[in-house]
């Protein structure tokens, strides 16, 4: 356990470090559109590499609203979500931190501000209201957590989930920038609010836990009934 814990705090490091970094460090020098493509595509790929180099230690869950789906569906004992959820926070606490350090010393030190905080209303990239935030979060979680669950099932060719799993967090991205700046993981929030200069991100920050994990239990439950499984089996892949 204490090694699965160590990979997913690793993989959460390497998520946050590389997809809000490229958000942050490219910040004033590129247009909204390229900024869109580049940082879709840095989540994406973050989730891809670990996919692979970690999914063998703990499954690469990097995002606690994952495990929570992996759990209702049975594919993670429920005593093993604290640890995994404690670990992919703190990864992603670790990954804002050495951001917001590295920003301090670079000519965009403002970006520290707000650190590629999530926010809704006027902290929205498109000033979208709190329940377009909601249903946005909601629904895309869902949609992702069910990607995870249907590319890691067994009768799935397995060798490409880490590839399914990436490309589907970018077209999530590629989507939802514009409303939220994209979640979908409570762990990729929590690390920038806490850094933040600004106490908006913490403010806001039960959005990025309720809705992503109302929408990981969902597709727990949806998913079993697709395949025909039984919610909260006894299989712990």
């Amino acid at each position: 356990m204490l090694r699965r814990m160590g990979a997913e705090f690793f993989g959460t490091f390497w998520l946050v470090l590389a997809g809000c970094g490229s958000a942050l460090l490219c910040g004033s020098m590129a247009s909204f559109e390229i900024r869109l493509i580049t940082v879709s595509l840095s989540f994406g790929l973050a989730v891809i590499t670990m996919g692979y180099a970690l999914g063998h230690i703990s499954g690469a869950h990097l995002n606690p609203a994952v495990s929570i789906g992996l759990c209702v569906a049975g594919r993670l004992p429920a005593r093993a979500l604290p640890g995994y959820i404690a670990a992919q926070v703190a990864g992603a606490i670790c990954a804002a931190g050495l951001l917001f350090v590295i920003l301090t010393g670079g000519p965009d030190s403002h970006l520290s501000t707000s650190l590629a905080s999530n926010g809704y209303q006027s902290n929205s990239p498109g000033q979208y209201k709190l329940y377009s935030a909601l249903i946005s979060e909601t629904l895309m979680t869902f949609v992702f957590v069910m990607i995870v669950l249907g590319a890691t099932d067994r009768r799935s060719p397995r060798s490409l989930a880490p590839l399914a799993i990436g490309l589907g967090l970018t077209l999530i991205h590629l989507v939802t920038i514009p409303i939220t700046g994209t979640s979908v993981n409570p762990a990729r929030s929590t690390g920038p609010a806490i850094f933040a200069g600004v106490t908006w991100p913490r403010e806001q920050l039960w959005l990025f836990w309720i809705a992503p994990i109302a929408g990981a239990t969902l597709a727990g439950i949806v998913y079993c009934w697709l395949a025909g499984k039984p919610v909260v089996s006894n299989e712990h892949e």
